[in-house]
């Protein structure tokens, strides 16, 4: 698979200055972690589970959590068990299909080795679990279930702890709580693939709700949390891990609703314009705002509950030609010892070694996201990326 895999190779061409470099469930847990972009939730009890993951991955989807958490009611976990395993067995019996990467959001750690070996040869399609309100004390549970999972199946499983409980978001809690999850996912350092967030949960321990025109950067108690997290857990020092954005609620939009436009003249700056306004119109602009100061504060990819969320963070997640040539000056083998240099935008100065880490990311995400033409923005990237 690989990200804007669903657009015509041509239009690609046309699009990239380096393509987005193909990967599987197999490929490095580094790649993986920043490859694993909007991540799309899906309730476990959907019934025709297996045909919306195939068509998912068929519009550019990467990752999709299968949920048999907070997005279905406690009387439907045993029908949500028994429906994933009717669906990966359906995923398993159809020749070709490449599905995303695929996580199970769980409730408990007994249900992690109770499906795996329910699973049974199907667990091939598995890339691992979403442990939910993480902590040190509820966590190493189901870290230790989801070790002992993977020796006894045989088969690579990650995990993405979720931090989203009240110990995280309270002052007087907070400092302990994070040097406890520190301790736990550092202790399980290899089967940690990313931390996600769960800004829902911040709310609601007040019972709060941002609108649609504000990010979780404008919830000031939300955005102490977030820093707080990047600050202790998602340091460039080779002791972080890759930490998602947070989930964005609000899904009026609809491609459709762009595509006819966009398809006229995507390169046209009318076109830019006009689809800001219905952007704006249509409670996206907010998406967008987040998506980008999600970036700005360290985190890469998103949580996502709806498929229109998916494109705008791929499009937006895609290095820029100017990113991409300072990230390779900064990094060019005769900088080993440092200095300041102009950039070849010759509209700021690189320092090589405070921007470092920075240009070293930078061309992680260009391998998974690709480098866009010179000349090539947001619009376009979301112009092609709309389904046909």
């Amino acid at each position: 698979m690989r990200h804007f895999g669903h657009i015509a190779p041509a239009v690609r061409q046309r699009l990239f200055h380096q393509e987005p470099s193909a990967f599987s469930a197999d490929s490095p847990a580094k790649l993986l972690s920043a490859a694993l972009g909007a991540t799309l939730y899906s309730p476990a009890t959907r019934p025709r589970l297996a045909d919306d993951i195939v068509k998912q991955a068929a519009n550019g989807v990467v990752s999709m959590v299968l949920c048999l958490e907070d997005s279905i009611g406690d009387a439907d976990v045993v029908a949500g068990e028994e429906n994933l395993v009717r669906q990966f067995a359906d995923l398993a019996s159809r020749p070709g299909v490449e599905p995303p990467l695929l996580f199970i959001r769980v409730r408990t750690p007994e249900q992690i080795p109770d499906l795996v070996r329910r699973l049974g040869a199907t667990v091939r399609l598995l890339s691992g679990f979403v442990l939910p309100k993480f902590t040190e004390e509820r966590g190493i549970p189901f870290l230790e279930a989801l070790t002992a999972a993977e020796s006894a199946g045989g088969h690579r499983l990650f995990a993405m702890p979720v931090l989203e409980s009240p110990e995280l978001l309270y002052r007087e809690s907070r400092v302990d709580t994070l040097e406890g999850i520190s301790r736990a996912v550092d202790k399980y350092r290899d089967r940690v693939l990313a931390l996600r967030l769960g800004v829902t949960d911040f709310c609601s321990s007040y019972g709060l709700r941002r609108a649609p025109d504000m990010t979780a950067y404008d919830v000031q108690i939300v955005a102490s949390v977030i820093a707080d997290v990047v600050n202790m857990l998602g340091r460039a020092d080779g002791t972080g891990f890759t930490v998602t954005g947070p989930v964005w609620e609000y899904f009026r939009v609809s491609e459709r609703m762009f595509k006819p436009q966009l398809r006229q003249s995507p390169f046209l700056e009318v076109q830019a314009v006009e689809l800001r306004a219905k952007l704006i119109e249509h409670a996206m602009d907010g998406l967008l705002r987040e998506i980008s100061l999600d970036q700005a504060n360290g985190l890469l990819g998103k949580t996502c509950i709806h498929p229109s969320h998916v494109l705008p963070v791929h499009a937006l997640s895609v290095v820029s030609h100017e990113e991409y040539s300072d990230a390779q000056d900064i990094l060019r083998p005769e900088r080993g010892g440092g200095g300041v240099l102009r950039s070849a935008y010759t509209n700021k100065m690189n320092e090589v070694k405070p921007h470092r880490a920075w240009a070293e990311r930078t061309l992680l995400r260009a391998e998974v996201f690709g480098v866009a033409h010179e000349d090539v923005g947001f619009v376009e990237l979301l112009a092609a990326g709309i389904p046909g």
